[in-house]
C-alpha cells in the first residue's frame, strides 16, 4: 500500500512483492555457493559425458595395439597408453561410468532403504521402534568395510562356481554389468543405517506438530501419515546426508576394484587402473595421473556439493566462509 495525499492506495500489480518459499531462499543461497556451483558443472559435465562415454572416447575399452605399450602422451594418445597399448583417455572416460553408477544407484539404494525403515521406526515408536533402532545398532558396531569385502568374496565365489538355483539369474545380470550388480548389494546393504537415524529422529521431531494430527483426526492411515504428510520433511535432511556420503560409496568401489573385488576385467575402474598403474609407476607415472586426479576431482565435487547443499538448507550455516 502506498499514502498519496493522505490516502492509502494498492502499490502497483508490478511492484508487488512475491511470497519467498524455504526451497527458493535455499537456492538462492546455494547459487551464492560459487565452488558448490563449479561442483555441479562438473559433476553434469562428467554425467553427460558417462552417458555418451563411446563418442567422447578415441578408442574401445579394450582395444590392445601392444606395440604401442606405455606410449607416453602425444599426439596419438592424448593421455598415451597403458601396458597393454590400451588408450588411457577412453578408458578413463568410460571408468566415469562405473563410479557415477556406484554414486547414483547405491546413493538411491541407501536413501530409500534408510528413510522407509526410519520412518516406520519413528513413526510406530514403543516395542516396534526400540527393537528396530537395535537392530541398526547392532549392524553399526561391525566394521562396514570388512563385511563389504566378505560379501564381495562371497558374491565372486558364487559366479565363479557358476551353479544353478535361485541366485543364477543375479550372477547372470551381475555378469552382464560387469560385475556392477554384486557392488551396489554389497554397499547398499550396510551404508543405510545413518539414513535410518537421520529419517527416525525427524520423524520424532515433527509427528506430534499440528499437521501430522489434523491427519490423523480425519482418519488417515497410518502409511498416509508416514508418506504424504511426514515423507516431505524427511527427504531434505537426508538427501543433503546421502550426497556428503557418496564420495565414500565411490572410494568404496574404487578400493574393492583395487584389490580385486570389484567390477570384472576388462570393464575400466578407476581403482583398477590405479592397481595396475602402481607397479610401473616409476618408470611410466603417465598411467597412474590421470585415473588418479579423476578420482580424486570427482569426489571432492560431491562433497562441494554437499557442503554446499547442507549450507544453503541449514539457516544457522548461512553466509558462513
Amino acid at each position: 500500500m502506498a499514502e498519496v495525499n493522505g490516502k492509502r492506495t494498492a502499490a502497483p500489480s508490478g511492484l508487488a512483492r512475491k511470497p519467498r518459499s524455504p526451497l527458493g531462499d535455499a537456492w538462492r543461497e546455494f547459487l551464492k555457493n560459487k565452488i558448490a556451483v563449479g561442483s555441479g558443472i562438473f559433476i553434469i559435465l562428467l554425467t553427460i559425458i558417462a552417458i555418451f562415454a563411446p563418442l567422447f572416447a578415441p578408442e574401445g575399452i579394450d582395444d590392445q595395439k601392444l606395440a604401442d605399450n606405455y606410449q607416453e602422451p602425444g599426439a596419438r594418445y592424448l593421455l598415451g597408453a597403458d601396458q597393454f597399448g590400451r588408450d588411457i583417455l577412453s578408458r578413463v572416460i568410460f571408468g566415469t561410468r562405473i563410479s557415477l553408477s556406484v554414486a547414483f544407484v547405491a546413493a538411491a539404494v541407501s536413501l530409500v532403504i534408510g528413510i522407509t525403515y526410519g520412518l516406520i521406526s519413528g513413526y510406530l515408536g514403543g516395542v516396534v521402534d526400540s527393537i528396530m533402532m537395535r537392530i541398526v545398532d547392532i549392524i553399526y558396531g561391525f566394521p562396514f568395510l570388512i563385511f563389504v569385502i566378505l560379501l564381495q568374496v562371497y558374491f565372486k565365489a558364487v559366479a565363479a562356481r557358476g551353479t544353478g538355483g535361485v541366485a543364477a539369474p543375479l550372477v547372470r545380470l551381475d555378469q552382464q554389468m560387469g560385475g556392477m550388480l554384486f557392488v551396489f548389494i554389497a554397499i547398499g546393504a550396510f551404508y543405510w543405517i545413518d539414513r535410518a537415524r537421520i529419517a527416525r529422529g525427524q520423524v520424532l521431531a515433527n509427528k506430534e506438530k499440528e499437521f501430522v494430527l489434523a491427519a490423523e483426526s480425519i482418519g488417515a492411515s497410518n502409511t498416509r501419515v508416514i508418506f504424504r504428510h511426514l515423507l516431505p520433511n524427511v527427504l531434505g535432511p537426508c538427501i543433503i546426508a546421502e550426497t556428503m556420503a557418496i564420495p565414500g560409496y565411490i572410494f568404496t568401489e574404487a578400493f574393492l576394484s583395487y584389490i580385486g573385488l570389484g567390477v570384472n576385467a576388462p570393464f575400466p575402474s578407476w581403482g583398477m587402473m590405479v592397481n595396475k598403474a602402481q607397479r610401473s609407476m616409476r618408470a611410466h607415472p603417465h598411467v597412474l595421473w590421470p585415473p588418479a586426479i579423476a578420482l580424486t576431482a570427482t569426489t571432492l565435487a560431491f562433497n562441494f556439493v554437499g557442503d554446499g547443499l547442507r549450507d544453503a538448507f541449514d539457516p544457522r550455516l548461512r553466509g558462513r566462509g
